[in-house]
């Protein structure tokens, strides 16, 4: 039986994506007609648009796409190669754009200026990762490098690694954060530890741990406000 979905060349001509997008702009496309942009073509069957709805499906939204690796991609239906390398691209450079602003001399002053570096890169991940920044004597930002991704514990997440980071870069002093892919920032009992580990390791070595924030979606958690460390 013939498909009977419609083809982006048989829509009206103002309702295709890449027009849409040049009259009224990026912002007005949905996520899926977005995404059909950065796949161009669909398959024979389907348009763009349907194999950027059942991604998006098979993905579980926006944000599982961030966590899907190339060979994850290749494998949905409509999804080869070369779509797959141009969504990793678009999505890596959401990534470095949301982290430009570190060319910039940033000065922590506040939780909040840490955590706006930080949050859009970490709030649509679904797996944890483990984040820190280097600050000078000047609390200036000169580096920031994810350390882990997986489950925090202490055997991913381990003061050795952190401070070898922080002396590369002769840091004075670290802010870590990492996220939590539920979108519920509560501290964990294993947070809490690993704060207490780092903080210890850094008396040691003489570099100061400011703080450990947690990011869920839209808002933070500082273990230094909450009185952790």
């Amino acid at each position: 039986m013939e498909s009977q979905t419609m083809m982006l060349r048989d829509l009206p001509h103002e309702e295709r994506p890449r027009e849409r997008m040049m009259h009224y702009g990026a912002e007005a496309l949905s996520q899926a007609e977005l995404l059909a942009i950065l796949l161009r073509t669909g398959t024979r069957r389907e348009s763009a648009i349907v194999v950027a709805q059942r991604l998006l499906g098979e993905a579980g939204g926006i944000r599982g796409l961030a966590d899907l690796t190339i060979e994850e991609l290749t494998n949905i239906k409509g999804i080869g190669p070369a779509k797959a390398v141009q969504l990793k691209a678009g999505i890596e450079l959401g990534r470095r754009m949301a982290n430009s602003r570190l060319t910039l001399p940033v000065i922590i002053r506040s939780p909040h200026d840490a955590a706006e570096i930080v949050t859009e890169q970490l709030r649509y991940l679904q797996k944890e990762h483990f984040i820190c920044l280097f600050l000078n004597t000047k609390n200036h930002v000169i580096a920031q490098e994810t350390l882990s991704i997986g489950s925090l514990n202490a055997s991913i997440v381990h003061p050795r690694e952190v401070f070898r980071a922080a002396m590369k870069c002769s840091s004075a002093a670290i802010i870590c954060a990492h996220n939590h892919p539920s979108g519920d920032p509560t501290p964990s009992p294993e947070d809490i530890a690993i704060t207490s580990r780092l903080i210890q390791a850094g008396e040691i070595v003489g570099i100061d741990v400011l703080d450990h924030l947690i990011i869920g979606d839209s808002t933070f958690v500082s273990l230094k406000e909450k009185g952790y460390m």
